[in-house]
């Protein structure tokens, strides 16, 4: 089991993404299409003042029911561990053990 600590920061900071998201396509659109040299950096400073955790890019992937930040699967949002025993039990559809 994670630490709920880095749970909980996990979340905050795709809270910060999802808030900060309209306005960061917007600031990164517009530096494109600036024409100046200085009115790109104008720009791009207005980017680097907003909090550091909306950028889609420090989000990390979690296990929904462990939270192991290792070893995830995106097709089921599981970390391996969890995958191997639900679908031993046969909690998830269309899993089967490999056999050949």
């Amino acid at each position: 089991m994670a630490n709920k600590a880095m749970i909980q920061r996990e979340l905050k900071r795709q809270n910060l993404v999802m808030k900060f998201a309209k306005k960061r396509a917007i600031l990164k659109q517009q530096i494109q299409q600036a024409s100046s040299l200085k009115e790109k950096l104008a720009l791009h400073r207005k980017l680097q003042q907003l909090p550091r955790n909306s950028s889609p890019v420090r989000l990390h992937n979690r296990c929904l029911v462990t939270g192991r930040p290792k070893g995830y699967f995106r097709d089921f949002g599981l970390s391996r561990h969890v995958l191997r025993e639900m679908a031993h039990e046969g909690l998830l559809p269309g899993v089967r053990k490999a056999s050949w």
